[in-house]
């Protein structure tokens, strides 16, 4: 093991990986971003992040807040979040991210829930949204403000609450003080963050994550994985994502790799283009969109259609042949070694050009990858591998590798991570990675942590031959009045695998056969109204018997690998979009189950009437 690669195994904590960064690597590109003010893109190397730090923990230290105090972050990806969750850590205070797609009243009960000293917001009317559900927040002390452009902010009258800062004069104040006490270090198993689970019912959950439980993640993913120096990352899911603190965030750090901030998820396109990353990590919603648009563009094109299905084709045995995964039969594959430089230079590098076009690893995790969207991006060369975590296991437990990737599973457990299948066929996993606890919550952590350690994921899943193949959620199992059983999760993504169908949610518990709910795509859904002669203005043609029709007999192409008992029989067709701030979902993009019951419980009820 290189020397500095053993330095890093024996690194304790986060706050000991910043400085053991910024003493080897002081003067190598840390992070990028665009600055708006010039209209370019900035670098800041390591040294300089290091200071940067210095100057926000300064402005910390000089609020005298108590020992692991919470500081909750409301912020954009960039450099201000980073450098207040440093200076957090730095102070031995606890980080609480907050996503800031989430709706005031559920920031107000996380902030309560974990006695939050100090909030970090980008802006006044943020601050104001929260203030005004009206939540007792007795523990917060201060908020800042980092837009500087907002007037007043500084003048706000502390009795009406917690003090009010611009960032400005924050950072200020922490510069002109005199030092109220030395920060104490954290210790290994001092709380790293203090993660919110969204939760598809119910009130959100704090996930405690020790510097153990970071950490020790941090570096079995660096052990397999392994990242480089010269290695870019770009940075677009929010921070206050586990997955992408972890593996976007806190790895590279560990890599000495540059992180490059997005301006935008919609410039994202023209980002990955300019900043030509060399790992992505993702979740699978940005891959889907890009099949999406190829397929779209591909209706145009018979043409062009077959090109790429023949390249997709090729592709793909030439990618189980290298993974020693079973090969379609073919009888053109003789040819495939002849016809893929062809292929490959008019089909296969323009699309992975849209990505940067020198991607080494491509990272989907978060939520499954669909069979479809992996078959189209592999089939292209594209060295895209899938793994498995949640919030409580910091996050990864599992994931392919390039050189070791079966898309049908989330790939092997990580060094040092033990995996099982316990009852109901549910896997289970311990490790240095796994979480201390929910906050406030010993009876919800004791129904998922044993005193043996073992945490239960509550999904399903089958280990064959060392690789985790995942089955479907537990509790989100569908059981027909029949009394056969569907994991819905699987059947979603199948049915999202269609360019028709840009939402599903699929039901049927104690109902004789499984039905769906479709968010259809307004572009491709005008294509298919026209067709059939329905004006695809008007709402009344989504329930028209020949778009139903038409609907069913996709859904019966994109479910044709599922039982039949599984394959929906009944269709409610919707161009209205599911969305965290209708509550349809969770802030991490996953459905509520229960809203959309209840949204469409009438619809439901035609559906099973009829």
């Amino acid at each position: 093991m290189p020397s500095a690669l053993s330095d890093l195994y024996a690194l304790p904590t986060l706050s000991d990986l910043l400085a053991w960064r910024v003493k080897l690597t002081p003067q190598a590109a840390a992070y990028r971003h665009f600055d708006t003010d010039s209209q370019a893109w900035v670098t800041l190397d390591w040294a300089q992040v290091a200071q940067r730090v210095s100057q926000w923990s300064a402005a910390l230290q000089a609020m005298d807040l108590p020992q692991g105090a919470r500081v909750a972050i409301l912020l954009p990806n960039g450099l201000d979040a980073v450098s207040i969750d440093l200076a957090t850590l730095a102070q031995g205070g606890a980080p609480v991210p907050l996503h800031a797609i989430d709706n005031p009243a559920s920031i107000a009960y996380i902030l309560s829930d974990s006695a939050v000293a100090l909030l970090v917001v980008q802006s006044l009317d943020q601050w104001q949204a929260i203030a005004g559900v009206g939540a007792e927040l007795p523990a917060l002390r201060a908020v800042v403000v980092c837009d500087n452009a907002v007037p007043g902010v500084s003048d706000a009258p502390a009795s009406s609450g917690p003090r009010l800062l611009s960032l400005r004069d924050w950072l200020a104040g922490g510069s002109a003080a005199a030092t109220v006490r030395a920060p104490v270090p954290p210790k290994a198993d001092d709380l790293a963050a203090i993660v919110y689970t969204s939760g598809t019912t119910g009130k959100p959950k704090g996930v405690m994550l020790t510097h153990r439980n970071v950490m020790s993640n941090v570096k079995a993913v660096m052990s397999v994985i392994q990242p480089r120096l010269d290695d870019v990352f770009l940075s677009f899911l929010p921070l206050s994502h586990t997955f992408e603190r972890t593996a976007g965030y806190y790895l590279p750090m560990a890599a000495g790799a540059c992180v490059v901030y997005a301006r935008s998820v919609a410039l994202l396109s023209e980002d990955l283009r300019n900043v030509r990353p060399t790992v992505l990590v993702s979740v699978p919603r940005i891959y889907e969109r890009v099949q999406a648009r190829l397929q779209e563009v591909l209706a145009t094109s018979p043409l062009k259609a077959r090109l790429f299905a023949w390249t997709e084709a090729v592709g793909w045995r030439r990618f189980c042949r290298q993974q020693g995964l079973a090969v379609p039969a073919s009888p053109w594959s003789a040819f495939d070694g002849w016809v893929w430089p062809l292929l490959d230079k008019l089909a296969a590098q323009p699309l992975l050009a849209q990505f940067g076009g020198r991607l080494r690893v491509a990272v989907s995790g978060g939520a499954p990858l669909s069979p479809a969207v992996a078959r189209c991006f592999l089939g292209v060369g594209m060295p895209l591998v899938q793994g498995y975590g949640m919030t409580e296991t910091s996050p990864v437990v599992a994931c392919n590798l390039p050189a070791d990737n079966d898309p049908a599973t989330v790939g092997r457990a990580l060094p040092g991570v033990e995996v099982r299948i316990g009852e109901n066929r549910e896997l289970q996993v311990r490790g240095p990675s796994v979480m201390k606890g929910y906050l406030n919550r010993p009876e919800d952590t004791a129904k998922v942590l044993s005193a043996e350690g073992w945490l239960g994921t509550g999904d399903q899943a089958a280990i064959e031959q060392g690789r985790i193949r995942i089955l479907g959620r537990i509790k989100e199992i569908i059981v027909t009045s029949t009394g056969e059983k569907v994991p819905p999760g699987d059947l979603e993504l199948a049915l999202m695998g269609d360019p028709l169908f840009e939402q599903a949610f699929v039901l049927g518990e104690q109902r004789p056969f499984i039905a769906a709910v479709v968010v259809m795509n307004p572009q491709v859904w005008a294509q298919l109204a026209q067709s059939l002669q329905l004006d695809p203005k008007d709402p009344a043609s989504l329930q028209a018997p020949a778009a139903e029709k038409a609907a069913l007999a996709r859904i019966q192409q994109a479910a044709a690998s599922f039982p039949h008992y599984a394959v929906p029989r009944k269709v409610w067709l919707t161009l209205e979009p599911w969305t965290i701030e209708n509550t349809m979902m969770t802030p991490t993009l996953k459905l509520k189950r229960n809203n959309l019951m209840s949204r469409f419980a009438a619809e439901i009820e035609r559906l099973y009437a009829r």
